[in-house]
């Protein structure tokens, strides 16, 4: 079990992820080098949110 940075929660980090999850897991790689510190959910969430807001990566 892992402590998530962004909420603080416990997660399994070798739970299955969505596709938003795998998305999310790829910015955190790449745009936020936060790669391993994010639970399933915030990793979702940043993916959306990004998808919506973040312009400058989508093109």
């Amino acid at each position: 079990m892992k402590t998530c940075s962004i909420c603080r929660t416990e997660y399994d980090e070798n739970e299955p992820d969505s596709l938003y999850g795998e998305a999310g897991e790829w910015l955190a790689e790449e745009f936020f080098k936060d790669a391993g510190e994010l639970c399933r959910s915030c990793r979702e969430n940043r993916a959306r949110l990004v998808m919506m807001y973040g312009h400058e990566m989508n093109t």
